[in-house]
């Protein structure tokens, strides 16, 4: 049984929503993201996505847009990017992801990328711009097999019941919704439409359901209780570290991790 699937069932007995918090490897600094990470795990975090930078990113808003950028400039690479996974994967005990783009691994050379990910730890993968039609090209998924590491598929509110179905059928760890058309980003309210367009996507996916994208409050995480298993908070957590740089940016985050679990 991998990490995520031994979270996830954690969660359905404990009858919680999980969580997970989304930090970009190098910001503020390469140091500072294994701090951060240990930090959100002893707060009570369960997931974790470790973004890997990327220089044009698809689905980013501003705040993990810049995060990003000044991580690159700051000269972070993909191999720095193991390292840190390897390092982590070792000292914390929740599920560890990759997110990244595609052109991250389509450079770096998708399998050989694949067997390194499995073999620094990680668990699993999520890759916004990877779409099912190009498997036959790219063996993305047959690659995350071979290698028992997940891939876990991206919905959002325009994908229509066939793009859906479609994912229902390799649907593996769990299926991450966008809530809303548009970029990452936290938000006052989450979107009027969200429970009727997971309740679409519950018709056909059977694995676990997480919910990203403007997810920055308590009250989101009890909105989403009961239609998804897991809630997702990146910009929030970024917005953070922005706020506290001068002062002591993981006080403010585990507090906020903290208030969000009570």
């Amino acid at each position: 049984m991998t990490k995520i699937t031994q979270k996830l069932n954690q969660l359905k007995q404990a009858k919680k929503i999980g969580l997970m918090t989304h930090v970009v490897i190098g910001y503020p600094s390469l140091k500072a993201t294994v701090s951060l990470v240990k930090t959100m795990e002893k707060a009570g975090v369960d997931f974790i996505e470790l973004q890997i930078p990327f220089s044009d990113p698809l689905a980013d808003g501003p705040t993990i847009m810049k995060a990003s950028d000044q991580s690159l400039k700051s000269g972070t690479t993909v191999s720095h990017c193991f390292k840190i996974m390897k390092k982590l994967s070792k000292e914390t005990k929740i599920p560890l992801l990759f997110m990244a783009y595609y052109n991250t691994l389509f450079s770096y050379g998708v399998e050989k990328f694949i067997r390194r990910a499995k073999k620094v730890g990680c668990s699993g993968f999520i890759i916004p711009d990877i779409p099912l039609d190009e498997e036959k090209e790219e063996k993305f998924i047959y690659y995350c097999n071979k290698y028992g590491i997940h891939h876990i598929r991206v919905l959002s509110p325009t994908s229509t019941e066939t793009r859906i179905k479609k994912n229902a059928k390799i649907a593996n760890g769990f299926i991450y919704c966008v809530s809303r058309i548009g970029t990452t980003g936290a938000q006052s309210n989450l979107n009027p439409r969200l429970q009727v367009y997971l309740k679409k996507v519950r018709k056909y996916i059977k694995v676990p359901l997480a919910v990203g994208f403007g997810i920055s409050q308590k009250r989101h995480l009890k909105a989403l209780q009961g239609s998804a298993e897991i809630a997702v908070i990146g910009s929030a957590i970024i917005n953070l570290i922005n706020k506290n740089l001068d002062k002591n940016y993981l006080q403010s985050i585990s507090k906020f991790i903290k208030n969000l679990r009570t």
